[in-house]
């Protein structure tokens, strides 16, 4: 079941970030607190898998300003895309899922593309819902995909 992120989800939302950047996790530069900090603010949406109470999975977007950019930034009128699943419920098709219902949200949200981050090798997923390399930095690709 998916539902909308609320207000209550943010400590959910961090625990997920954990699996969305395990990668970079051990790096001091991680902005990820920026990613769920002041949740509900304009630009924000996502929405959550669960099974009863208990959520296992998690997408979500935000907005952020060029003098503050997450890793996917692309420009403040660009949302920048999370998405994670615990490791149990990875392989059945969660993570297509959120995504979908994310990017369906933010064509209905007025955007016209929507960006994120991802670690080089793991681009399949999202190349096949849409995303387009935009650059390779520091480690990261940034992907874009018109909405």
């Amino acid at each position: 079941m998916l539902r909308p992120v609320d207000q209550q989800d943010t400590r959910f939302l961090r625990d997920m970030l954990r699996h969305a950047y395990h990668w970079r996790m051990g790096d001091p530069d991680l902005p990820a607190y920026r990613y769920v900090k002041n949740w509900g603010r304009r630009g924000d949406a996502g929405v959550i898998a669960s099974a009863g109470p208990n959520a296992y999975g998690a997408a979500w977007y935000r907005l952020f300003p060029a003098s503050a950019p997450g890793f996917g930034f692309v420009d403040q009128e660009t949302p920048e895309l999370t998405i994670a699943v615990v490791p149990s419920k990875r392989g059945h098709g969660t993570g297509a899922e959120l995504l979908e219902a994310l990017l369906a949200q933010a064509r209905a949200d007025g955007f016209s593309q929507i960006s994120l981050s991802a670690e080089p090798g793991q681009t399949g997923f999202y190349e096949k819902h849409g995303f387009r390399e935009l650059r390779r930095e520091d480690g990261t690709v940034t992907m874009v995909a018109e909405l």
